[in-house]
């Protein structure tokens, strides 16, 4: 569908779609950045022999933009994108809670834009992307920006209604593990563990664990009761878990989230 595609910002989440688009097959000819700093720029060339270019040559050459600024940044660069973007240009934002009507209003009117939420591990290619269209934009416009984020991980179309609550899910979704994963290290060097013992001995449970989600297309529940015997050590620490309100305070930390995506959706920030 496209010929050019611009990466507008080149933080973490922006390189690594760069790089995930050359790995799945993008020539670096066809691709073009921005960046704040020319040294970053230059870096980007070398790295991925791609073009750095402003904003407004961007705007003006590329054939899709992808927005990968920060949230706060978004207004400022939509106002630099205005006066050279034509209708017939696709705009992909991959900015937090920030909607495609928001964008749509500063742009062309007719102008599709497409809005994603990505999460971190798009930098292993392991990340999941939520995708939601805009007013204007078509199915070839969807399948285009999946085309694009599948070469970091999977993807997800939903209405754009459902995005708070797969920022909550997905895009701050690997925090909650890190936790998990921080609290259970810190308990398994209570219990006598060296600590790197203990770091990998549950990074490998929550990789095994994340693969047979994955693969088997069993409910967790019935994996989780593969491994709780009756009377033994996994139900003993099921109850201490269900006793302290682990699970009500899972359900009350993902409203949370949801409810500050909406905040910054409506420009509270």
């Amino acid at each position: 569908m496209s010929k050019t595609v611009a990466v507008l910002g080149t933080g973490k989440i922006g390189e690594a779609l760069l790089s995930g688009m050359i790995r799945a097959g993008w020539r670096p000819a066809h691709l073009l950045v921005t960046t704040r700093r020319p040294e970053r720029a230059t870096e980007l060339h070398d790295r991925y022999g791609v073009e750095p270019v402003t904003n407004a040559e961007a705007a003006k050459r590329a054939d899709t933009l992808i927005l990968a600024v920060k949230p706060q940044d978004m207004g400022k660069l939509l106002d630099e994108l205005g006066p050279h973007l034509t209708p017939d240009r696709l705009v992909i934002s991959a900015a937090a809670g920030i909607t495609t009507a928001f964008i749509e209003e500063r742009l062309a009117t007719g102008t599709p834009v497409v809005r994603v939420m990505p999460n971190t591990p798009v930098l292993v290619d392991q990340g999941m992307s939520v995708i939601s269209a805009g007013s204007h934009a078509l199915a070839a416009h969807l399948t285009h920006t999946e085309e694009i984020f599948g070469g970091v991980g999977k993807t997800l179309r939903v209405p754009e209604s459902q995005q708070d609550a797969a920022t909550a899910l997905s895009g701050s979704g690997p925090a909650y593990f890190y936790f998990l994963v921080e609290a259970m290290t810190d308990a398994g060097i209570l219990l006598g563990l060296p600590r790197a013992q203990a770091h990998d001995l549950i990074v490998q449970a929550a990789i095994g664990a994340a693969v047979m989600l994955r693969d088997s297309g069993e409910h967790p529940v019935k994996l989780r009761e593969a491994v709780t015997s009756p009377a033994g050590t996994t139900i003993s620490a099921i109850r201490e878990l269900e006793n302290h309100g682990v699970r009500a305070a899972l359900i009350a930390a993902l409203e949370a989230a949801r409810d500050r995506s909406r905040e910054l959706a409506s420009g509270n920030g």
